[in-house]
């Protein structure tokens, strides 16, 4: 952000894959006077741009290292193997790990899954990004195991992709330097999580604002001119006769 709140810019660091134009066109409608700038980035990348102040907020892919961050998981990703369409796979509606035992299986450097024990056979070259692989898929050379949004992202007409649910899948998140958690930054969590434009979550209260005094409500007025009957009275008056 710029010197002070006045004339701020906030800025939006996000990884491949994710979209963030719902949280900000809520920003924009909410924000009119703060334009908000987005940030692409490599995944990798992510957490040195907010140590660098690069950026004010991002969406990250975990795990990241969380030194000096906070940190608030979203959504889990589903975890799809990208292969050509007429490839086996493509024949089926999901698809086991044990089910790619046999095929060549890329693992970019830039990969966002965190492997155990990596599926698959070693492919004969480790792409250095996911794009650079998802040309080798289609050259027809091996298959490449990740998030959906990733798959959709680099979407070819000769290629498709199925889940597989047994996979380790990706968690994305919203990470930001602790030490400058400033208003603006509260006002995006607040957005992130759903909370309405006069919900008062999120900020800290300035020390000056005092909750307002409670009113005590003023009894109906009987417009009708007549006495008010108790009401704990019972049964109807009889006059003496």
């Amino acid at each position: 952000m710029t010197d002070g709140e006045s004339g701020a810019v906030f800025r939006l660091a996000y990884v491949p894959g994710v979209t963030p134009a719902k949280w900000v066109n809520v920003w924009t409608e909410r924000m009119p006077d703060i334009p908000l700038t987005l940030v692409t980035v490599p995944a990798a990348e992510a957490v040195a741009l907010l140590r660098d102040g690069g950026a004010d907020a991002a969406f990250v892919r975990l795990p990241v290292d969380r030194d000096g961050l906070s940190v608030i998981p979203l959504y889990v990703e589903t975890t799809v193997v990208v292969v050509p369409k007429d490839h086996a796979v493509a024949a089926v509606d999901e698809v086991a790990i044990a089910d790619l035992a046999d095929e060549e299986v890329f693992h970019p450097l830039d990969d966002t899954i965190e492997w155990a024990v990596r599926p698959g056979l070693p492919a004969f070259t480790r792409p250095a990004t996911t794009a650079n692989a998802v040309e080798l898929v289609a050259s027809g050379t091996g298959l490449l195991l990740v998030p959906q949004s990733l798959a959709r992202l680099h979407h070819r007409k000769d290629l498709t992709y199925r889940p597989v649910p047994d996979a380790p899948q990706s968690q994305v998140a919203l990470a930001w330097p602790t030490e400058a958690t400033t208003e603006l930054v509260e006002d995006f969590i607040g957005i992130v999580r759903g909370r309405t434009v006069n919900s008062s979550r999120g900020r800290t209260p300035s020390p000056t604002e005092k909750p307002a005094p409670r009113q005590t409500p003023k009894p109906a007025q009987n417009r009708s001119g007549r006495r008010p009957v108790p009401t704990s009275r019972k049964g109807k008056s009889h006059r003496p006769r």
